[in-house]
């Protein structure tokens, strides 16, 4: 039986067994146990087999997993072709389930692991991974455009993607963040006025140079930054959709947003994560807020770049 195993750290790095970078990761350069076993049960590492190419398997301790983890297992099976998914999970007991969708096996990924990585309370953020390949057929959302600039870039930020923005009427609803090796705190470079709706406009202009830890609403911040870390780590773009209670004012503004994720290579070792976000509801506002070309961040962020 044909089968390819790696290891998922806490930190939703990939790692294969029996290499220096599990044993680095594990903190024991010579186990003489199952050092696979007790990196799943204890130590929050996520193991994914694909078998055959016909089936991926989970292994997890959801008790014990992390949400950049829990992230990057996810990305992967939604890229996946395989049709098959097998969850295995450590309760009291270990236990087993299996399920033909992809969207099903991340849906019930999150739930098993919920208690782990939720900020408190429960029930605050609530992410639904939507297929991206179902956007690139979607010719009246203007998301459609952005990920075609992106691929035919391959990836790479250029002085003409402001001027992009722009011309589609995206610049009001960006957030571009910078993520650099070793530091791995992400550091707002940019916030459009369209987001005005959730942040108070005086923090749109103190937040640039500033970490995303640092929000008015420091569990927000701190969820949201692990997005942005894992988009980087794996360079595959996120496309969600979004339920979010954030705090900041004297009333908790709720908010479900439909948000798009694009990882950019710079000429430094930085790499800029673009987020593009609007607001779910009867679709009328799209495209919609102040005309991007007068807004003071478009006349910043076009003399920097």
């Amino acid at each position: 039986m044909k089968q390819l195993t790696i290891l998922i750290t806490p930190e939703g790095q990939w790692v294969l067994p029996d290499t220096p970078e599990f044993y680095t990761a594990l903190g024991d350069p010579n186990p003489d146990y199952d050092a696979i076993g007790f990196a799943v049960k204890n130590l929050g590492f996520i193991k994914l087999q694909v078998i055959e190419q016909s089936i991926i398997e989970v292994e997890l301790h959801p008790c014990h997993v992390e949400l950049a983890a829990l992230l990057a297992v996810q990305q992967q099976l939604l890229r996946s072709e395989v049709k098959l998914f097998r969850i295995r999970y450590l309760d009291t007991e270990w236990k087993s389930e299996i399920t033909s969708s992809a969207e099903k096996a991340i849906t019930r990924l999150s739930e098993l692991s919920t208690p782990a990585h939720a900020p408190p309370p429960q029930g605050k953020y609530l992410v639904e991974p939507q297929d991206l390949s179902a956007l690139m057929h979607d010719d009246e959302n203007p998301l459609r455009r952005l990920v075609q600039k992106w691929r035919t870039s391959f990836g790479h930020f250029d002085p003409n993607l402001i001027p992009f923005m722009i011309q589609h009427q995206l610049l009001s609803r960006l957030v571009i963040v910078g993520i650099k090796p070793r530091v791995d705190d992400p550091i707002f470079r940019f916030i459009g006025d369209g987001h005005s709706t959730w942040l108070d406009p005086k923090h749109q202009v103190s937040a640039i140079g500033e970490k995303i830890v640092n929000l008015p609403d420091k569990d927000y911040g701190g969820w949201a930054a692990e997005f942005y870390k894992n988009v980087t780590r794996t360079g595959q773009p996120r496309y969600d959709y979004v339920t979010a209670t954030i705090q900041g004012g004297t009333t908790p503004y709720i908010t479900r947003y439909e948000r798009l994720l694009l990882p950019w290579k710079t000429r430094s070792e930085e790499v800029l994560v673009t987020l593009w976000s609007k607001g779910l509801y009867d679709g009328s506002e799209r495209n919609s807020g102040p005309a991007e070309s007068d807004s003071w961040s478009a006349k910043n962020l076009a003399r920097s770049s």
